[in-house]
């Protein structure tokens, strides 16, 4: 009978299911299950790795987008707040204001 299972082709072992009833996996069964855990947090690590790469990606188009967009806004601005944008303005609008000719004074304690 021994002769008998080393003659056995092993493939044929496995598709009949023969290896589920092993010693050898018996024996083994608690660190086949740990392998089988393992490869299931690498697995679940990694995705959760390339997860948070996209977010980040994500989070820096984000951040030059807000960037570009104070430039342009305080470029704006300063164009704005010009004295000469100013007084155009204030012209346009109709306003007795004018600029002063005097310089202005500093105060001393």
């Amino acid at each position: 009978m021994a002769s008998e299972q080393k003659k056995k082709n092993p493939i044929k072992g496995v598709l009949d299911g023969d290896m589920l009833l092993s010693p050898f996996l018996h024996r083994n069964l608690g660190l086949l299950l740990l392998i089988v855990a393992l490869v299931i947090v690498y697995v679940s690590n990694r995705y959760a790795f390339q997860h948070e790469q996209l977010e980040i990606q994500r989070k820096r188009t984000e951040l030059n987008d807000v960037k570009y967009e104070a430039l342009a806004r305080s470029r704006e601005l300063m164009e704005k707040s010009r004295e000469s944008n100013i007084q155009k303005y204030i012209q346009e609008q109709g306003s007795e204001l004018q600029a002063s000719t005097q310089p202005p004074v500093v105060i001393k304690k």
